[in-house]
Parts: C-alpha cells; sequence; structure tokens
C-alpha cells in the first residue's frame, strides 16, 4: 500500500521536541557531551545490551534532556520497526516515476512493509526535508528516486540512523548506496546505432539544468563520435529541459544551422517527443529527413509516430532492485551496494539509413 505524504503538514512533518526553544542536538552532540563515541550513542539509543548500563543512562538523559528524536522516543518506536518504507520522487507525473514506484511498491509489498509516497518537485530543499521528515516518522528505510542530494546526505546518515537507497542520482559524487542506469553505455550503443547508418553528422539535444545523468548522457555521445574517429562539434549539442517543449526550441536551434544534422540522439523520450514535433512543423519527416532516437522506453514509447528508437531502462525492475537493496541495507548485509543496471537499445522506426 502506498500513502502520500505531506512534508508540509506540521502534525506530520514537524518531529516532537520536549524542548522546543532549544538547539536539537545531534548523536555527535550528544558523544561529546557524555563523552564517548557515536557509535556507543547509537548503541545505546537502540537498547544495545553491548553498553554498559550507567552509560546508557546517562546517553538517554542527555538525549530526552535535549528534545533529541523526542517524537520517535515518546511513541517507543526507537528499538522496534514500523515496516514502513518512505519513497521520495521528483514527481509523480512523469511516467519513469510510475514504473520505478510500481517496483518498489510491489517488492516491499510481497515483504509486508507499507510505502508513504512524497514529492519533492525536484527541488533539493523540498527533497531533503521530506527525507528528514520521513527520518522522525521512523520509517525502516527511505528511497530516493533521481536525488538531487545525493552524496550531501553521507554527513546525516549517522545522524538519522535511517537506511537510504537512491535511484539514478543526479548529483555529482558517489553515494553509499545505489541503484543506477547505465547511461554513458546506453547513450554509447544509441550514437554507435546512427553511425551503423551512415550518420556523420549527429546532434545531441540534453538537459541545461546540470543532472549527472546529463553529464553521463553526453559522454557517452562523445564517446562513440570519438571511437568513430567523427570531430566532436559542439555546435551540434543543444540543450532542453527533459520535456517536449524544451527540446522544441533546442531542436530549433539546430536545424537553423546552416548545415543542420541528420540525426539526433535525445536526453530522454520526452524531449525525444518535442524534437519529433519540432521536425515535423518544419516540413521535415523523421526519419527520411532526420533520425531521432531518445532514452527511458516510456511505454508511449512503440506508440509514437513513427515509433521511437529509444535506450531502455528496466524502470520497474530497478525499482524492485532498490527495494531489495534496502533491505539488505536494514539488515546489514554488507557495506556499500551499489548497482549499475545495464541500458537496452530498442530500435523502431525513428532511425534510418542516412540518405
Amino acid at each position: 500500500m502506498t500513502d502520500a505524504f505531506n512534508a508540509n503538514d506540521p502534525a506530520k512533518a514537524t518531529p516532537g521536541n520536549g524542548n522546543r526553544g532549544a538547539h536539537r542536538l545531534s548523536i555527535k552532540d550528544i558523544a561529546r557531551i557524555a563523552r564517548v563515541s557515536h557509535p556507543t550513542v547509537s548503541r545505546a539509543l537502540h537498547n544495545s545490551p553491548l553498553v554498559n548500563p550507567q552509560t546508557a543512562a546517562r546517553i538517554w538523559k542527555i538525549a530526552n534532556e535535549s528534545g533529541y528524536r523526542a517524537s520517535a522516543i515518546a511513541r517507543g518506536l526507537v528499538n522496534r520497526r514500523t515496516r514502513t518504507i518512505g519513497l521520495v520522487v521528483t514527481t509523480v507525473a512523469d511516467p519513469f516515476t510510475c514504473e520505478v514506484v510500481s517496483g518498489i511498491e510491489q517488492s516491499a509489498g510481497d515483504c509486508g512493509y507499507s510505502v508513504f509516497l512524497a514529492d519533492s518537485n525536484a527541488d533539493p530543499a523540498r527533497e531533503q526535508k521530506i527525507v528528514q521528515s520521513f527520518a522522525e516518522r521512523r520509517v525502516d528505510g527511505i528511497i530516493v528516486t533521481s536525488s538531487r542530494v545525493g552524496a550531501l546526505y553521507l554527513p546525516l546518515l549517522s545522524e538519522m540512523q535511517v537506511p537510504i537507497v537512491l535511484v539514478n542520482d543526479q548529483h555529482p559524487g558517489a553515494f553509499v548506496h545505489s541503484v543506477m542506469i547505465d547511461n554513458r553505455g546506453g547513450t554509447r550503443a544509441a550514437v554507435a546505432h546512427l553511425i551503423g547508418l551512415g550518420h556523420r553528422r549527429i546532434a545531441y539535444i540534453g538537459d541545461r539544468l546540470g543532472y549527472q545523468s546529463d553529464t553521463e548522457r553526453h559522454a557517452g555521445y562523445t564517446d562513440a563520435l570519438e571511437a568513430a574517429s567523427i570531430s566532436v562539434l559542439p555546435a551540434l549539442t543543444a540543450h532542453g529541459d527533459g520535456k517536449p517543449q524544451g527540446a522544441i526550441e533546442a531542436m530549433n536551434a539546430l536545424l537553423e544551422l546552416s548545415e543542420p544534422p541528420t540525426a539526433v540522439c535525445c536526453y530522454n523520450d520526452m524531449s525525444a517527443l518535442g524534437a519529433m514535433r519540432a521536425i515535423r512543423l518544419r516540413g521535415l519527416q523523421v526519419p527520411e529527413d532526420i533520425s531521432v532516437v531518445g532514452f527511458d522506453d516510456l511505454f508511449l514509447s512503440s506508440y509514437t509516430q513513427p515509433p521511437l528508437t529509444t535506450v531502455r531502462q528496466p524502470m520497474r525492475r530497478m525499482g524492485q532492485l532498490a527495494m531489495e537493496s534496502l533491505f539488505k541495507v536494514m539488515t546489514g548485509e554488507g557495506p556499500a551496494i551499489k548497482i549499475e543496471v545495464a541500458a537496452e537499445l530498442v530500435v523502431r522506426e525513428s532511425t534510418a539509413k542516412v540518405k
């Protein structure tokens, strides 16, 4: 079962605090005051028998007086599972997100877990706020799709004491536990396919928001051109916004070139839809005049006119892998879990030999 979650609802998102006027202490603060290590504080707050009873009592006294996790302590949830998972997505309107969520929910439900779903609207501050709110609700684990925060969670992990797995992290820098698509390899295969069809003037429509996936996909584009001894021309890289309208503008700029491209590789399928529309509005045809390739293989990609050649992400499977990884982290199996999922080129009718 998936439940909506509102991070702006004080009744749901604001952590209880017995001393509201004071600064809430972190595990590190409590460790410093108690003159112990922070792993000792963590074990004490989880009622571990490995901690000396007098030390544990002193730590609990500091925690209670500071209001540390007052809401969780008051509810008696520190040492038992809630069988709930927090899931943060950029937007529920994204077809990619829907498939990933479906995989997560299925795996969670099979193991008797409920999923709380929250929408970050691709806002890094909101995303981090939701994650911290989930931690206050004492969910057993958190999954974040297309994170805009990524590695910045690392210093928070010891404080939140809730395992996190990221799916297609968009923040530069490696995160401890993640499930990622092979962006670079997928785009390299797509561009190699176009080169195999005889195209030499191949454009790339990326995402101007600076996401890690765009950096990696553009690198794959460059790899394929260089491997074929084709010059990488800056003029053939245009930037949209990952949506059809942004890609229409980017494609129009490419078509204005004195020598337009004969093929275009797009950041995602939504961008490919915009590129195809822009081409048609110029009185040109896909693939007769310009071949187009996308990335994602959304459900609608096989229904476009013509059906779209694209790079498939096994979205539902990636959701399942994220949930399976989170279970492993929750049970302490292994130090770091990093899964790179192979991308698959799906050739349809939007690509053809160059004239």
